[in-house]
């Protein structure tokens, strides 16, 4: 679609995204300038509201948000007060590129495009009418359709080129040397297994439901069976039903009418229609309400949806795969997934094991994520490797948060250490094993002695493993800014075992 459309109004003037008329612009002039003026203040409102709404499932950084964000905000104060609509469309198109490249979720895009909305109005200047609220939300729109466009557009065009690279990678493999597969990295059994199943779905059309432990990779399963599909640079859209309210998923998977409800001011298509010809790819269905989930598999039966607010069906061509961390036929025993959806989804059926059961993994994995943060970090000194006490210690642990507290380990050593290789001391406490020494170590630990004192043995005293904790911590909320949820993310620890911590050491 390009930014200027065809259809005429009656003033016989230009009609941008079919939404917007010419001469609108100049009406909002006031707003743009007020929003301008109050730049500072709508960012931090923006912010606080995107940390209340997605909380700790939120994909950008602080520092992330205000760089993106403040672009955006600039290209809607600055080009539309010139009149420039083209370079507004061109600068909000490199916002979406840059949301594609850092995999930001497409919904969680909306969802804070809406919450700039909300952010916005507070600046406005007293008197504004009903007239102007219109027009800002047309506005609104206009801003999300030109990232929809760019943010799509390069998904595809990476998802096309990361295809071709893969496939001549296969050529060159058999399936037994197979180290990794789109993204997913193993050689086991297991994970071998897990990509003949891949590769076998993504030959036909069919629903899918992915079964996995929470960090275990489905989104990247959901892809892998999207890539290996035979229209690979259609889109892939993906939705976090934990991280929509329940009232809001009906809306934002069927889309809706203008004037369904209250600030419904457009038609806005949905998510089955934003996925056409592609895969919508549904996490954690069982966060679902029964109500939509009911919908939905009316929309899979019928392959059909239903805007909310509209009383006609339309079609899609969709494929949907659903994922959930609970064991399916246990949450439909307890109500939590419907069990005529549940039937309808076990025909096809993806397990992906949990790290504990593939620890031979470990080292590929070691070497991905290393690869992965040293581009991505840019840290001042790369990383080179990983010491094998450190190994050691990463083979014999449980790993209950499986690949992506793995990943967050790594990214605590590049933070925390100093040399190019990845120490034990660098681990977070959990996965160095310092933390069960500490729940071993009484209560009120015997002060060690004095620099240069000997013990009863005669052997000089070494830091116990609560003063190497208590460094780590120290260290971890030093890094962090004092953020508990943060540090104790980088430890590899749950908040109450960080907060228990901080009580023994009397750490403020």
């Amino acid at each position: 679609m390009s930014a200027v459309g065809s259809m005429q109004g009656p003033r016989k003037e230009v009609n941008y995204y079919h939404l917007l008329w010419g001469h609108e612009l100049a009406e909002l002039t006031p707003l743009l300038e007020a929003l301008a003026t109050h730049r500072r203040e709508v960012l931090d409102h923006w912010y606080q509201l995107y940390v209340l709404h997605f909380g700790d499932d939120r994909s950008l950084a602080q520092s992330q948000f205000f760089s993106v964000c403040g672009q955006d905000l600039d290209a809607t104060t600055e080009t539309l007060r010139q009149g420039s609509f083209e370079e507004f469309v061109i600068r909000m198109r490199q916002v979406g590129v840059w949301l594609a490249e850092r995999r930001v979720p497409f919904a969680e895009v909306v969802a804070s495009m809406h919450l700039f909305e909300e952010s916005a109005i507070r600046s406005f200047p007293p008197g504004v009418d009903s007239s102007a609220y219109r027009l800002f939300d047309k506005l609104s729109h206009c801003r999300i359709i030109a990232i929809a466009e760019a943010y799509f557009r390069h998904q595809a065009a990476l998802a096309a080129a990361r295809i071709q690279s893969l496939e001549k990678e296969a050529t060159r493999l058999p399936g037994e040397a197979r180290t990794s597969f789109h993204g997913l990295v193993g050689a086991t059994p297991a994970m071998r297994r897990l990509y003949e199943r891949i590769e076998a779905a993504g030959s036909v059309r069919g629903t899918i439901l992915i079964v996995g432990e929470s960090g275990t990779g489905k989104e990247l399963v959901a892809r892998a069976i999207h890539e290996c599909s035979r229209t690979p640079g259609a889109p892939f859209v993906a939705l976090n039903c934990a991280a929509i309210p329940r009232d809001l998923i009906e809306s934002e998977l069927f889309g809706y009418k203008r004037g369904a409800f209250s600030g419904a001011a457009v038609d806005y298509p949905g998510l089955f229609r934003a996925a056409e010809g592609g895969t919508l790819f549904l996490d954690e269905i069982t966060e679902m309400s029964p109500a939509t989930q009911s919908k939905l598999l009316r929309a899979l039966q019928e392959r059909t949806v239903r805007p909310v607010g509209s009383t006609h069906e339309v079609p899609f061509d969709v494929r949907v795969i659903a994922s959930t961390n609970r064991d399916p036929q246990a949450a439909s025993r307890s109500g939590q997934l419907r069990e005529d959806l549940y039937y309808r989804l076990e025909v096809n059926v993806i397990e992906v094991p949990p790290l504990r059961e593939r620890l031979a993994d470990i080292p590929l994995l070691v070497e991905h994520f290393i690869a992965l943060f040293n581009r991505r970090l840019a840290r001042p000194t790369p990383v080179n490797g990983i010491e094998p006490q450190a190994l050691e210690a990463m083979r014999r642990y449980s790993w209950p948060g499986n690949v992506r507290e793995l990943s967050n380990a790594i990214e605590s050593a590049f933070t925390f250490g100093t040399s190019d290789t990845i120490r034990l001391a660098d681990l977070p406490a959990a996965v160095s094993g310092a933390a069960a020494a500490a729940d071993a170590a009484p209560a009120n630990p015997v002060p060690r002695p004095a620099a240069g004192e000997r013990d009863g043995g005669g052997s000089s005293s070494s830091l116990s493993f609560a003063d190497t904790e208590r460094d780590l911590i120290h260290r971890a909320l030093a890094a962090t800014g004092g953020n508990k949820y943060r540090a104790a993310k980088l430890l590899g620890i749950s908040r109450k075992r960080l907060y228990a911590r901080l009580r023994r050491y009397d750490i403020a």
